[in-house]
């Protein structure tokens, strides 16, 4: 009984599938849309099975690239109040399905090619190579600014002077007192991205720079419009905590982690719908997954959980960058930020052991 820790999570591991029953509502109805689309361009059954195939690894992409999304959700979600945790839970899964996985990709078309929304979506539908090539040429800006927006969280998670909860002790320890030099976190991007530009030239450099500094500077005005609203909710209610700021940062949050597999999901359909289909099933259990590690404590269970996502979230920036340069599957970015999450709960896990005692 004294030893709550490392024993409650496999005492209830079987309700964990409950958080998980909205999800596989969705994997089902989107599996047979999926299908249902395959058929209704193909009429043949291989080519119905093709697109349920196809709709099927878009959403397990999106899930292996989403474990550390959720968790930093889970850790911004816990200080919000429930009012704001329900909206995030409603609204915010309503903009990332519908917003981040339909009608971002049309906008990116709109601008890039110059052209109405309407003629965008007919576009989708009926020249989907054309469609793909568009967005596959928006590639570098998006990348170079979702990776510096998400570099700056990764950084700012670990430049904390008030951060005492080390993984990587040698490392962390040190930025943790090195986080008192003002704008450390933002040098450190600035480095970054002018080495990476030094292996682009011309136009690309220039278009590399600029998307990277204005994802910068949308962190930077993310954060002062956050700590601004959220002090206005304050005044107005001393009960409140984490409103509305914080739900505007955990949307741009989801959209930065979003254009990476957005992006890559060409590479397996050349049709809107089917991807949206399949990155909209992912997102779902993104969801479930917030829940759960909201409902369940699972970040103070795992202390070293939080630190894992973290630093997928720094190797998927860098990835981001790297993407400017060479190709990079979606595959390897999921894989690579699912094993930093797991050693990062298999030393959580040894924690625990070591120090069940201790309380």
């Amino acid at each position: 009984m004294d030893n709550p820790s490392p024993a409650q999570p496999s005492r209830t591991a079987g309700s964990s599938f409950r958080y998980f029953y909205a999800a596989f509502g969705v994997t089902a109805l989107g599996l047979v849309l999926g299908a249902w689309l395959g058929w209704e361009n193909t009429g043949t059954l291989s080519g119905t099975l093709e697109i349920f195939f196809v709709v099927a690894v878009l959403a397990v992409l999106e899930i292996s690239l989403s474990f550390d999304n959720a968790i930093v959700n889970a850790n911004k979600l816990k200080d919000m109040t429930p009012l704001w945790q329900r909206r995030f839970l409603t609204w915010g899964i309503l903009i990332a399905v519908f917003g981040m996985r339909i009608i971002f990709p049309l906008l990116i078309v709109v601008v890039a090619a110059g052209i109405g929304p309407w003629e965008a979506l007919r576009l989708a539908a009926s020249h989907p190579e054309e469609y793909a090539h568009i967005m596959h040429e928006a590639h570098l800006p998006i990348a170079a600014f979702g990776g510096t927006f998400l570099m700056m969280v990764g950084l700012s998670f670990f430049f904390d002077h008030e951060k005492d909860v080390h993984w990587v002790s040698w490392l962390e320890d040190r930025m943790a007192r090195y986080a008192t030099v003002r704008g450390i976190e933002v040098a450190v991007v600035l480095v970054l991205l002018l080495t990476f530009g030094r292996f682009l030239e011309g136009a690309e450099r220039h278009l590399f720079t600029v998307a990277a500094i204005w994802g910068l500077l949308t962190f930077l005005m993310v954060e002062v419009l956050s700590g601004f609203l959220d002090a206005k909710e304050q005044v107005m209610s001393t009960a409140a905590k984490g409103g509305i700021g914080a739900f505007l940062y955990l949307e741009v949050l989801d959209a930065s982690f979003s254009f990476d597999g957005v992006i890559g999901a060409f590479a397996l359909s050349q049709n809107l719908f089917v991807i949206a289909i399949g990155l909209g099933i992912g997102a779902m259990y993104v969801r479930s997954m917030t829940i759960m590690l909201v409902e369940k404590g699972t970040l103070t269970q795992y202390r070293f959980l939080e630190h894992g996502a973290f630093y997928a979230i720094i190797a998927l920036s860098i990835i981001m960058y790297a993407q400017s340069l060479v190709a990079v599957p979606e595959v390897v970015t999921g894989l690579f930020g699912a094993a930093l999450i797991g050693v990062a709960l298999w030393s959580s896990i040894r924690w625990n052991k070591r120090h069940c005692g201790d309380e």
